[in-house]
């Protein structure tokens, strides 16, 4: 159900709960990510980096404890990094676009959880350029969870799985092609699977797009910020923001482009 049927003041206090919620599960998910970079037990109650304090509820509101703190643990004092406001600012961004672009419904609740798997991906290759399998296995029983409720659960999957079989077997035997050519990994693994399991959640147009789009962005970042050929670079945040833009704009451009074909729905 679309937020344009309440009235302002409700679908407002429904963005900030959007918000609010996006920004708890990116301060969780940033805090399991760093957990897993340095080797740490994903268990047991948050502490500062510097000082090892446990930190207290006060510590733990999202976005708020940062700025009213001002950055500084309240017990040693030392700076803390601008990446836990960036993450929850982040998440609570994605939760509350995917509330406004698709209202209140199962596929928000889908996409809210896929997105949370997608963007630990992307932080966990930028931190250590390894992505656990447990990530991308979460995000396909995720589909086959939602689309198993569906009306058309039996065509969905089959046409679904298809689609990941195509692109993401596309994919692996172009990265077997290059490794051979250039005698060097050039498709890290997890990347494979990500595309493979992206393309269970877009259609055949949505995922060529996507891929296209990750690889404009991948070129783009590394002539920014001059990375050579010979340098790895993370590319999952690549695909991560990739799959948000064909979520956001795929559809009306693609209806654009066909229509300039005369391809267009009459």
């Amino acid at each position: 159900m679309s937020l344009f049927f309440f009235q302002p003041v409700f679908a407002v206090g429904l963005c900030l709960f959007a918000f609010m919620l996006g920004a708890c599960v990116g301060s969780l998910t940033n805090c399991l990510c760093g957990r897993s970079r340095d080797n740490k037990s994903f268990w047991g109650r948050s502490f500062c980096p510097v000082c090892l304090h446990k930190l207290g509820p006060l510590d733990l509101i999202p976005v708020f404890s940062f700025i009213f703190l001002r950055a500084k643990c309240r017990y040693c004092h030392s700076k803390l990094s601008f990446r836990y406001l960036f993450s929850e600012l982040l998440f609570g961004a994605v939760f509350v676009s995917i509330l406004l672009r698709f209202g209140i419904s199962a596929y928000t609740l889908e996409l809210w959880i896929l997105f949370s798997l997608l963007i630990a991906a992307a932080i966990m290759d930028i931190d250590t350029f390894e992505v656990p399998d447990t990530l991308p296995v979460a995000a396909a029983i995720l589909f086959v969870l939602f689309a198993a409720f569906s009306e058309d659960r039996l065509s969905i999957l089959v046409r679904s799985l298809l689609n990941a079989l195509i692109f993401g077997g596309s994919i692996l035997i172009l990265s077997l092609i290059f490794d051979k050519v250039y005698k060097k990994d050039t498709i890290g693994g997890a990347d494979i699977k990500l595309i493979a399991v992206l393309a269970l959640f877009f259609d055949w147009k949505q995922t060529l797009f996507l891929i296209i789009i990750a690889c404009l962005v991948g070129i783009l970042f590394a002539y920014f910020a001059k990375i050579g050929p010979q340098k790895a670079f993370p590319f999952i945040p690549t695909l991560v923001l990739a799959a948000y833009i064909t979520l956001m704009v795929s559809e009306p451009f693609l209806n654009w482009y066909a229509g300039l074909f005369g391809l267009g729905e009459h």
